[in-house]
């Protein structure tokens, strides 16, 4: 038994759905191989099983209950034992085979999301990943399900035709030629079937996503009336997604019927034949009950190849859309190869000036808090800096190394340095906190590295015991989805104490009491500065509680930091006129007046 998720989920080629799905299955071969093998005995098994009969059948008409007839018997009951053994191991396999193609490929897109960032959702509607997981994983499976059973298939079609064509050339033609016959006309209907199941996958992935951005802004679409103007769009969309299905299903119910109704006139057709030659005496009633087995037999191998081209087209088009996603880049190319510097060295960002010391705990305050926030994500390498009338992503690795050469870490330009070092040991907290659904303790500590004191130590240090009280079980409850049965104050207080329990070198944190009152607010900012003595810590605030608290305040207008110095200093510089000084008390009052007026 394999344990699943693997590792590492690999890296497919992109180029098309063949070569996706011939990766995937170079990936599991073993197990594939092994599922083929058990599949072909089984299949030579059951179609051995007319040719013993007839066999059976014409030595008990001639000889009797003869010792002939009973080791034809025997024969057969080993032939039956044997299918009893295939048909239980092959089936095992064959859900083997489809757990690990579809799961590595859920695994493949959940690695690249969480890789790709911002840039996911800017390219792709979030409905369109989900069901992509949801769905066309799960459908990408279901052709290496089938492989065992094609293969075998074709195996035991070739072997029958020898027999067939040895036994009676005429039949052996009308058999071996019918069912390739009836198998084409089933084919007939593969390609609008096809193109039927693209719409409606389409359709399914729009419907996903609006259900997805309705339940998100609810809250928001019954303080300005508009739940019955998107329960209507829904309602629309929901209403395509039937009209596609019902189109698919049409399709689909015709060729299942013809799959029953063809083999089962092509059936008729042979047994009326071989009753003839039976009857003329060009083949014994044995041979009769051969061909008539085979004729039914092969009613199998050729449900089978259907069965297998409905998952291949399938396949085909949940590979396209599992490699669309998985072409969406990262803003940020991971080009580093350099060792990241030595702790205690200063992160730079030459763009605006700003400089984390080594060990200090210092604030930036902007009359635009988001210009402070896109400091902090090119120091953290959220994204790179790209030129003004370019598109992220429009321009080649090497030139968007050296447009973002502008942030430094110690001697090293933050892209010489590899992401995953980067991500180590320079962390970023971004005001909106993304929670998850599972256990607390999970939620918390995303390196797997704090024991329960730390646990408590960090929400302390947050001031979120509140949050054990809103979460059954404490700490050894569950986060419902989003951290919806929290308050926005909590989410963030629980997002804050994630962020210290990484113990980043050095840590970034925009606007983490923004959503507090003033008497939460000054203990978080006094805990804050206790915790994170020693280690190189940015906040990007504007509240005086939070400022008077840091080591350094750096102003920031216009993209540049215009004035730093202490919170005090920086009041005592306004009074004696200087015009950055002046610009940061006017920032910081107008944010203290809001932030009343919130409260």
């Amino acid at each position: 038994m394999r344990p699943l998720p693997e590792a590492d989920p690999g890296r497919p080629p992109l180029t098309s759905a063949g070569a996706f799905m011939w990766w995937q299955t170079k990936r599991q071969w073993g197990v594939l191989v092994g599922a083929v093998i058990v599949g072909i005995i089984g299949a030579v098994c059951q179609a051995a099983v007319p040719f013993v009969l007839g066999r059976a059948i014409d030595g008990g008409l001639e000889h009797g209950l003869s010792p002939s007839l009973l080791r034809w018997c025997l024969i057969l009951a080993g032939i039956g034992a044997v299918s009893l053994f295939t048909g239980a191991f092959g089936h095992r396999l064959d859900v083997v085979n489809w757990l690990r193609a579809s799961l590595n490929t859920s695994q493949l897109i959940g690695h690249h999301v969480t890789r790709t960032g911002s840039a996911i959702t800017r390219e792709l509607p979030t409905g369109e990943v989900v069901a992509t997981v949801a769905s066309d994983a799960l459908r990408l499976g279901e052709i290496y399900a089938q492989a065992a059973r094609l293969l075998g298939g074709i195996v035991t079609y070739i072997l029958v035709a020898v027999v067939l064509l040895q036994s009676s050339v005429s039949l052996g033609v009308a058999v071996l030629i019918g069912l390739p016959v009836v198998a084409g006309v089933l084919a007939l209907l593969v390609r609008p079937l096809q193109r039927r199941q693209a719409l409606q996958r389409e359709a399914a992935g729009r419907l996903t996503t609006l259900g997805a951005d309705t339940v998100s802004g609810l809250r928001i679409l019954r303080g300005i009336g508009g739940e019955e103007v998107f329960a209507g769009r829904y309602r629309e969309q929901s209403q395509k997604v039937r009209a596609a299905g019902t189109a698919v299903a049409q399709t689909q119910s015709t060729l299942d019927a013809l799959q029953t109704l063809l083999p089962g006139l092509f059936l008729a057709g042979v047994v009326w034949y071989g009753a003839h030659l039976a009857l003329a005496g060009e083949i014994t009633p044995g041979q009769l009950v051969t061909f008539y087995g085979y004729a039914a037999y092969l009613t199998q191998p050729l449900r089978a190849a259907t069965q297998a081209v409905q998952s291949g087209t399938r396949a085909v088009v949940a590979s396209r859309k599992v490699i669309k996603v998985l072409q969406v880049t990262h803003d940020v190319p991971d080009t580093g190869t350099e060792t990241a510097p030595p702790a205690g060295s200063e992160l730079v960002d030459s763009d605006s000036g700003l400089v984390a010391h080594p060990g200090q705990l210092l604030a930036v305050v902007s009359a635009d808090p988001d210009a402070s926030a896109e400091i902090l994500a090119r120091m953290a390498r959220q994204h790179d800096r790209v030129e003004p009338g370019e598109q992220a992503g429009s321009v080649d690795q090497d030139d968007q190394a050296e447009q973002a050469g502008e942030v430094r870490w110690g001697e090293r330009r933050l892209t010489d340095v590899p992401l995953a070092q980067v991500r180590e040991r320079i962390v970023l907290s971004e005001a909106t906190p993304a929670l998850f659904t599972g256990p607390l303790t999970e939620e918390l500590d995303t390196r797997e590295q704090a024991d329960r004191a730390d646990l408590e130590a960090a929400l302390a240090t947050s001031d979120a015991g509140d949050v054990l009280d809103s979460i059954p079980d404490g700490l050894d409850g569950t986060m419902t989805e989003k951290g919806r049965s929290l308050s926005g104050g909590q989410r963030q207080r629980v997002s804050l104490a994630r962020a210290l329990l990484t113990e980043a070198e050095i840590l970034l944190l925009v606007e983490p009491t923004s959503a507090v009152d003033a008497h939460t607010e000054a203990r978080i900012a006094g805990n804050l500065t206790r915790a994170r003595a020693g280690r190189t810590t940015v906040v990007v605030s504007a509240s005086p509680l939070v400022l008077d608290q840091v080591d350094e305040v750096a102003f920031v207008s216009g993209g540049r930091v215009e004035v730093r110095g202490g919170h005090r200093d920086l009041l005592e510089m306004a009074e004696a006129g200087h015009p950055g000084a002046l610009a940061y008390r006017n920032v910081v009052s107008r944010a203290t007046a809001e932030q009343e007026v919130a409260r």
